[in-house]
């Protein structure tokens, strides 16, 4: 009881309580090393303007500081399609990547990167967050690549081609040489065109140059901001070959283990939280680019939908073929088909973005 205890014996052990707590508090994440790190990055555009610098605010802030991060420049720090590698070896700590410029290493790198077969934005955004997904490609990365990485962005639904030639029909597509990338360089050249990968900022100089004849790179708004329009006549819709990029933030296995549990977790929740930002973005962003596009000089190409019927019959069987020799990618590509059937209601009951537009 108070009363058999003396003054001295009570502000021993009111000290001892506020020492005690004093303890406590600093040992949480407020004391946990600071850390300045580097990011390799793949691409330019609004990937990069935004997506990249949107991250980085937020890991920033979430962290109270504590995780800085300085943005380098697509291929600065090393080949913009070798990221997955730069971060491997620590030349930086942290990577913006697409995991389909690895499908070369693990073709599993293809549907988790997206492709023709594979999922919209809206999905990509269901699958990550409600289907496991994330922590798919979080399992993957750790144990194919030895690097710890998060989904960070959804990118857009991209536009099928910006073309020094139409093309419409899959005659039109045969023989086109076309600058493409991940698993869609494989599937059109099953389909007849000739294809060449190239990283971000060699794109635009091989189309103006006419090294290649067209070239499929981002969403209306990118597209707009790289200059395609002002250097090929012709516009190819829609992105059968895209419908959407889920991007990567991936960190260095040793620097992560450097930061405590907290601000791992608070990385992890700036990671989800951008991807949900860039959502909103990219698709705000398109509506304005796509204006801009069909308001110019160029010329809107819509592919047939013969074109279209065998693009999708050619990358099922791609999907297949590769399903049966690697486990990963068939337990990605199942994974996402299942979710697709299980969606495959969703038009019955939800109105179409713009369908109830008025003039």
């Amino acid at each position: 009881m108070m009363k058999n205890i003396k003054p001295s014996m009570l502000r021993g052990r009111l000290l001892a309580g506020v020492f005690g707590m004093a303890l406590c508090l600093s040992a949480g994440p407020a004391t946990a090393q600071d850390v300045r790190w580097t990011m390799a990055t793949y691409s330019g555009g609004h990937w990069l303007d935004y997506g990249v610098t949107n991250f980085v605010r937020l890991v920033d802030e979430m962290t109270d500081g504590r995780v800085k991060i300085d943005i380098s420049q697509p291929g600065t720090m090393g080949s913009a399609l070798k990221v997955t590698e730069t971060v491997q070896n620590g030349i930086t700590q942290v990577g913006h990547n697409w995991p389909g410029y690895d499908w070369g290493v693990d073709t599993a790198g293809a549907p988790f990167g997206g492709w023709a077969g594979g999922l919209t934005p809206e999905e990509q955004l269901l699958w990550m967050y409600k289907a496991g997904g994330a922590e798919m490609l979080a399992e993957w990365r750790l144990e194919k690549f030895d690097v710890v990485s998060f989904p960070c962005a959804v990118a857009e639904t991209e536009v099928f081609l910006h073309s020094h030639k139409p093309v419409r029909t899959l005659e039109d597509f045969k023989g086109l040489k076309i600058r493409t990338a991940g698993a869609w360089a494989d599937i059109a050249a099953g389909l007849g065109a000739s294809t060449v990968v190239l990283g971000g900022s060699e794109v635009f100089s091989a189309l103006e140059r006419h090294v290649v004849d067209a070239v499929e790179w981002g969403g209306p708004a990118l597209n707009v901001s790289t200059g395609f329009r002002t250097i090929s006549k012709y516009i190819v819709v829609p992105g059968i070959h895209q419908p959407s990029s889920l991007q990567e933030c991936m960190f260095n296995k040793d620097a992560w283990a450097q930061l405590s549990p907290h601000d791992q977790n608070q990385i992890k929740l700036a990671a989800e939280l951008n991807a949900f930002d860039t959502f909103l973005q990219y698709g705000d962003e398109d509506v304005d680019g796509w204006n801009t596009l069909t308001e110019g000089d160029n010329e809107i190409v819509t592919l047939d939908p013969e074109f279209i019927e065998a693009a999708r019959k050619a990358s099922y069987e791609w999907a297949d073929g590769k399903a049966a020799e690697n486990p990963w990618f068939k337990r990605v590509y199942d994974s996402q088909r299942a979710f697709q059937k299980r969606y495959s209601r969703w038009s019955e009951f939800r109105i179409p973005i713009g369908a109830a537009s008025v003039e």
